[in-house]
């Protein structure tokens, strides 16, 4: 009689053809087994986070580049927006007014407090949200998150607290500056980006566990805030079954019930400073960049092998520019240029043209890199992105050697593309922190 084999020793053959049966939160289980599994099933990671529109309810998927498949998520009630994806979790605005952090493959929840109050900032556009990040191991009693909050704020949130804490960003005084991006790095750091290019760093202090605020504590004119609850499983179809109704009437609760007062900041004190005392175009960036920064009107940060990196686009058309100091340079539509900091150098940024294997994943998620040499799906030395006018709401890379944008091959959406529109919202990671080890290859990339 022969002996019992261990669970490594698998045949690879044989553990793909489990996994390609598998939901997303069991398929990533399954490559946490073992070193063996991990080698047998490639990564999940990065998928297109994509939506299909229907009547009452958008049914989203993960529609996976290495795998070659889309994994069905929870479906959610119209009306939601999605504003951000962080290390697995996904941040949803409710009608403009209350926010939610959601982690579909967890399917837990947590809901927190309305941004606009109606005792600061009395315009639509003061309160209004381009982008959410958080920290990585988001929980209910340890968690921080920000917010690119209107024009010129960061407003940002810890475990436990009622109330978002805003900071005024001091841009460069130029006609169309804005916040355009924010990405979360670690130890409590938060850097944000300007249409312009210069850089802010949001610093929280230590992050520990804390109770979140509830009934008990905050007597009855405060709101049940960084609340987790559990989500109803996904059923097979393409129309699955939205967030609980009970979870739906608190948020709409929430909306109405604003306590008058300001409460209890329970948020830690934070800084905020420029990531260079001084700022302009020279001192920031080399000719003809300089120049080239004005008409790229998509800004990105990333980090990429513990150095920061800004990703700039043209989102309009194919302009010719005339340069200060004479000579032209034709900027292409959707033509991508990536520049690297240096600290200590003037000017600041360097433009690069090769990411050494790296690939850039930017757009509403926390931009993230990782190695892409040897995973299947993807390409070393680009950037991946999404939009674009001729290619709105796709899946797009860029290749830094042939500065050309091309669609990236993601698989169909299953279900969703059963008789339904849909539309591509966010890369998705599982984790922004990308322990890349397929094929034998171990890179650790940090976002």
């Amino acid at each position: 009689m022969k002996s019992f084999r261990r669970w490594a020793d698998l045949p690879p053959d044989f553990l793909c053809c489990i996994g390609d049966r598998l939901e997303l939160k069991w398929y990533a289980s399954a490559r946490g087994v073992c070193t063996s599994w991990r080698r047998a099933l490639v990564p999940p990671s990065p998928a297109l986070l994509v939506i299909a529109k229907s009547d009452s309810c958008y049914p989203y998927a993960a529609a996976s580049l290495p795998t070659g498949r889309s994994f069905e998520l929870t479906a959610f009630i119209s009306g939601w927006r999605c504003v951000g994806s962080s290390n697995g979790w996904l941040a949803f605005s409710v009608h403009e007014t209350v926010y939610v952090l959601l982690n579909p493959i967890a399917a837990v929840q947590i809901i927190l407090p309305p941004l606009n109050y109606g005792d600061e900032y009395n315009s639509h556009w003061d309160w209004w949200v381009s982008k959410i990040v958080c920290t990585p191991s988001t929980a209910k009693d340890d968690f921080a998150a920000a917010a690119i909050c209107g024009i010129d704020r960061i407003a940002y949130i810890t475990a436990g607290a009622t109330r978002w804490a805003f900071m005024g960003v001091r841009l460069s005084g130029e006609v169309g500056d804005k916040l355009t991006d924010v990405v979360y790095t670690d130890k409590g750091k938060f850097y944000c980006l300007s249409m312009y290019g210069d850089v802010h760093v949001l610093r929280l202090p230590a992050r520990r566990c804390r109770k979140p605020a509830n009934a008990e504590e905050a007597g009855s004119s405060e709101l049940k805030f960084s609340v987790l609850r559990p989500l109803p499983p996904a059923r097979h179809s393409s129309i699955v079954s939205p967030l609980c109704w009970e979870n739906y009437q608190m948020l709409l609760m929430s909306e109405d019930e604003v306590p008058p007062s300001q409460g209890r900041r329970l948020n830690p004190p934070a800084t905020l400073k420029p990531l260079l005392p001084r700022f302009g175009p020279t001192t920031l960036f080399a000719p003809p960049y300089d120049t080239v920064r004005d008409f790229t009107s998509a800004k990105n940060l990333v980090f990429c092998d513990g150095n920061l990196y800004q990703v700039w686009r043209n989102e309009s058309c194919t302009v010719t520019l005339r340069l200060p100091a004479g000579g032209q340079r034709r900027v292409a539509e959707n033509e991508i240029v990536v520049l690297k900091y240096c600290p200590g150098r003037q000017p600041s940024w360097d433009v690069v043209k090769d990411l050494g294997g790296y690939s850039l994943f930017v757009g509403t998620n926390n931009a993230v890199s990782m190695y892409a040499e040897g995973v299947p799906g993807l390409r070393g030395n680009c950037v991946y992105w999404i939009g674009g006018r001729a290619t709105r709401n796709k899946g797009m890379v860029f290749d830094m050697k042939s500065g050309r944008s091309t669609p990236c091959r993601a698989p169909q959406a299953g279900s969703l593309s059963g008789g339904h529109d849909y539309s591509t919202v966010c890369w998705y990671f599982m984790s922004d922190v990308i322990n890349n080890s397929y094929n034998g290859r171990r890179q650790n990339v940090e976002e």
